[in-house]
């Protein structure tokens, strides 16, 4: 019998949204605060797209622009990545190698539930395959 893990089964709380209109310095204090290194960004309460470190690292930083006075719409990556929490862990690895993200967003009856990283994926894999082998060492 096959095991299957389910996107939902893997996936992370803890999404952080702000507006648009935000800036990059109010971005970085609310992924610090969350523990997280990525904001979805509103657009008149809907969210349009993600903002992560390294954009704000590549598209303001790089650049020599004033965190304080760059905009979350001037430097967000859009459209968002979302996936079905029935998605298999699989199709959630393959849709982040596919498009060379880290993490995408699981989204529910239009709602934003979670999001899953490569780095959890990772993590939930190895945690599977050491399960697994201390079953066999039982038998």
């Amino acid at each position: 019998m096959p095991l299957t893990l389910r996107v939902r089964d893997v996936l992370e709380g803890g999404v952080v949204m702000l507006d648009e209109n935000r800036t990059a310095m109010e971005a970085l204090k609310a992924m610090i605060e969350n523990n997280v290194w990525s904001v979805v960004v509103t657009v008149k309460g809907i969210p349009t797209g993600v903002v992560t470190e390294h954009d704000i690292l590549r598209r303001a930083v790089m650049k020599g622009l004033d965190l304080d006075k760059v905009r979350l719409k001037d430097i967000m990556s859009c459209p968002l990545i979302t996936i079905s929490p029935d998605a298999s862990f699989g199709e959630a690895w393959k849709l982040m190698v596919e498009k060379n993200i880290r993490r995408v967003y699981v989204v529910e009856e239009g709602k934003i539930i979670g999001r899953v990283t490569r780095t959890g994926l990772f993590q939930k894999l190895l945690d599977a395959v050491l399960a697994l082998a201390s079953l066999k060492t039982l038998m």
